[in-house]
């Protein structure tokens, strides 16, 4: 294969799935590690992906941020495994937030036999949870479209009325200095009133939001235990924490 089809199948898989594995393409490509290495170093070079440890990942704006149908169909099976481990820290009686998301929804299936209550912001979230006969709480106050999330002084109101036992919470960018961050300021404060209202906070992030940095902070990266899939595409400044817990895929 010439190195310019290589590149593009490289910059295709990314553009895909926002983030590429070297492993992964040394079978995909059948080239050597010392080529796939060299290709994802000229690709960093011109600025078309961003180098992180195990692979690379599309380069994105701070402000960007992909609609609820683009999530349902990227790292299904990361979110599955991160989605046990969350429900896992899930006990009866326990009065839960259940954050917007694709990586939250996998949860609500996992707890239908548990007996909790849970208050939502995602409008997709609550229907999914009343499907399960799941106790709901679903907050009031405006929807975003491209997320389906409730977002905006109402909803931050109701939240400071509740207290949890743990709050589970997406975020699309987990960065060594910048913390858990989100595209929206007015969904990062909502999810900020969420984590002050909980005993125990869990961040919901797939290896591929790792290095990754959006405009408006959630949360310091100290703050909350950090669930995620796969420790070795994580750069080894993150492997020093000791809040991340890995899911078993």
């Amino acid at each position: 294969m010439l190195t310019e089809e290589r590149k593009q199948r490289i910059l295709t898989d990314i553009d895909r799935n926002g983030v590429v594995q070297i492993r992964e393409l040394i079978a995909q490509l059948d080239a050597s590690e010392s080529t796939i290495r060299r290709d994802l170093g000229e690709l960093a070079k011109a600025g078309l992906v961003r180098r992180v440890h195990g692979g690379a990942q599309k380069i994105s704006s701070l402000r960007d941020e992909p609609g609820v149908q683009e999530k349902a169909t990227t790292h299904t099976t990361a979110k599955a495994a991160i989605a046990r481990a969350a429900a896992n820290m899930v006990a009866d009686g326990d009065l839960i937030f259940l954050d917007a998301g694709t990586t939250t929804a996998q949860m609500i299936p996992l707890l239908q036999d548990k007996d909790v209550t849970v208050v939502t912001t995602g409008v997709d979230n609550a229907s999914l949870l009343a499907d399960y006969g799941i106790k709901t709480i679903m907050l009031g106050g405006t929807i975003k479209p491209l997320t389906k999330a409730i977002i905006g002084a109402q909803a931050a109101q109701q939240l400071a009325q509740y207290r949890f036992n743990s709050a589970f919470i997406g975020a699309n960018g987990i960065h060594i200095d910048y913390g858990c961050t989100t595209p929206d300021p007015e969904e990062a404060a909502t999810k900020r009133v969420a984590i002050s209202q909980a005993a125990c906070t869990y961040m919901l992030a797939d290896a591929s939001k790792f290095g990754s940095v959006s405009f408006a902070q959630i949360a310091p990266l100290n703050t909350t235990a950090i669930i995620t899939d796969d420790f070795t595409a994580i750069d080894p400044a993150f492997t020093k924490l000791d809040n991340i817990k890995e899911a078993t895929l």
